[in-house]
Formats: C-alpha cells, structure tokens, sequence
C-alpha cells in the first residue's frame, strides 16, 4: 500500500525532498483539471499549480492528518481567485474545446457518437456556467474530483452543511438549466 498523503509530507518536513515529488505526481493531473477548468486557460492552471505546491514548500505549514489534499486544493483556489480578481474579468468555469469523448467500457466510439458525446459535454456546461460560482464548484469538487463532503467544505472554506445546501441547490438549479436546454429525466 502506497504511504499516505500525510506521511509524504512529513518525510518532507524532514528533509526528504524525493517525498514532495511523490506528492507532485500524485496530485498535479486532478489539480491542473480543477484549475483549468476554473481559469479557463492552461498556462494559467500550470503556473497556479506550481505556486500552489512552491507556497506549501515554502511556508511548511502544520496539516491535519488527512487534510492535505484539501489544503493542496484550497491553496491553489485561493491563488487562482486572486489571479481572476487581478484581471476583473469573468470567465466561464467549465471549458468547452478539447472536450472528452470517451465511451463507456466496450463502447465503439464512432465519429458520430463522439460529437454527440462532446455536444452533450458543451450542454452540461454551459448550464453549469450559468449556476452562480459557490455552487458550480461544490458540484465540481464533490462529483468530478470525488473530494469528500469534509474535503469540499475545507477548499471552499464553508461548513458541511453549507457543501450540503450547496450540492441541494446545485443539483436543483441545473436540473432546470438542462431543462431549458431540452434534456429531461426521461432522456437524460
């Protein structure tokens, strides 16, 4: 069993800079997501990301066991909300070129199937884009990156109840957003 999160940080705490890489690879593809699909812009996502991990290298704070993921996470959001601050511009959450395709197990992806696979993509997120930011990224972090409701609440600095409120809401709200899109329960 690989070690855990915690304990790779606190071999690097001791000096074992070979541990915060360990960390690096094992966190960087989820958080380059999360942040790319929260700044819209690759090198942006890259260059929060790096400062996210520099700033934990630096300062070395103290993290609750269990808590580093979270924390790696939270990092990177609060950096990445002062870069949109700096630029008061808005952008869209989710991005919509270079969009998955990929079928379900033993499903033949034909060129058809994969453009009405990327359309459904562009619908789920520019009804997701039309949520307001708090309850996007609840959706986000709880469904696409699998954070737990206590991972959630740590990143967006909320209480579980509130991630609760939030993922009720979201879910809500969107169901209507997709009914206006023309997607139903009966056929999505």
């Amino acid at each position: 069993m690989s070690e855990t999160d915690e304990a790779l940080y606190n071999r690097y705490l001791k000096g074992d800079v070979s541990a915060m890489d360990t960390l690096i690879s094992r966190h960087s593809h989820d958080l380059r997501l999360y942040l790319a699909a929260l700044l819209r812009q690759d090198q942006d996502a890259e260059d929060m990301l790096v400062e996210a991990f520099a700033r934990i290298m630096a300062k070395r704070p103290e993290i609750g066991e269990g808590r580093f993921r979270a924390y790696l996470f939270q990092t990177a959001r609060n950096l990445s909300l002062r870069l949109i601050s700096r630029r008061k511009r808005q952008i869209s959450f989710f991005p919509t070129e270079d969009m998955p395709a990929e079928g379900m197990p033993g499903e033949t992806m034909t060129p058809e199937l994969t453009l009405n696979r990327q359309e459904e993509y562009r619908t789920l997120y520019r009804s997701l884009d039309r949520l307001e930011p708090s309850v996007r990224e609840a959706l986000w972090l709880i469904y696409v990156e699998n954070m737990s409701y206590a991972e959630t609440a740590a990143v967006l600095d909320v209480s579980l109840k509130k991630v609760d409120n939030l993922l009720m809401k979201g879910k809500r709200l969107l169901r209507k957003e997709l009914e206006k899109e023309g997607i139903t329960h009966a056929n999505g």
